[in-house]
């Protein structure tokens, strides 16, 4: 998570934005759109199962099709399946990392593991 955040802020410029979604994305400065696709992809990964057609409702309600919908499924599973290996082998960062690792929380303590 922490490289994950790195590249956020890299990326967008915005050094709060990657704490605000770490700390709890529902209470984060983020569109209807990105908040419909995080609450899918948190429901994706914690509750798999739990997941039907009526989770796909608040996707095509802000404008996404079914072939975003198919893309953003795929990406969901794949992140699961890539950190799910990772953690089962004991995977940590590479010692050359290039990206400044920056805690998540607050107080500089890491919001989340790694």
């Amino acid at each position: 998570m922490q490289h994950h955040g790195a590249s956020l802020r890299a990326i967008e410029g915005d050094q709060q934005l990657a704490r605000s979604l770490a700390r709890d994305w529902r209470e984060a400065d983020v569109g209807e759109e990105l908040r419909a696709i995080l609450a899918y992809a948190e429901k994706l990964t914690l509750r798999p199962a739990a997941v039907d057609e009526s989770d796909l409702e608040p996707l095509r309600a802000v404008g996404l099709d079914d072939e975003a919908i198919l893309h953003l499924c795929e990406v969901v599973a794949y992140f699961n399946f890539v950190n799910r290996t990772a953690d089962g082998l004991g995977v940590t960062l590479e010692d050359d990392w290039s990206l400044p690792v920056v805690p998540l929380g607050e107080g500089g303590e890491g919001a989340a593991g790694g």
